[in-house]
């Protein structure tokens, strides 16, 4: 087996932490207010994942490369799992209803079901629903687990 982590934390540049804070509260998510202040704040996830969104000044101490302008171009897309098609189109339409653009229009494969938003400040986010019925445990991780 290769290498696991434990925690996952995604580092993203907002223009205004106060507006990005509103934006997906409006969403449902929480943050860590031990690792919040002017600069910074930890949005929760899960119990495992987090996004630090952090100011664009801030963010720029920690790389010497610029930062992308996520209106115009894309480095990533975080995706996140959902329990259900309807907690996919709940969370997509509250970042809609908060603010977010649309992104692409859902996409129903069945067994898998997504849809994507634009945040504030352009970063791409999809949900995502997948039927865990039809992926097959015994079965190397490959990209081709579907029965």
């Amino acid at each position: 087996m290769g290498v696991r982590a434990d925690k996952i934390f995604v580092n993203l540049p907002v223009k205004d932490l106060n507006k990005s804070i509103d934006f997906f509260s409006k969403v449902g998510f929480e943050f860590n207010a031990q690792f919040t202040n002017e600069n910074a704040t930890c949005m929760v996830i899960s119990e495992n994942i987090f996004v630090m969104l952090l100011v664009e000044d801030f963010f720029q101490t920690f790389t010497k490369k610029e930062i992308s302008d996520a209106t115009k171009s894309t480095e990533v897309i975080v995706a996140l799992s959902a329990e259900s098609k309807e907690k996919v189109d709940k969370i997509v339409n509250k970042a809609l209803a908060a603010g977010g653009k649309a992104s692409n229009d859902p996409i129903d494969q069945g067994f898998m079901y997504g849809w994507s938003f634009q945040d504030i400040d352009g970063h791409l986010w999809e949900v995502i629903y997948m039927d865990e019925s039809v992926v097959d445990p015994d079965q190397e991780l490959t990209g081709t687990n579907v029965k």
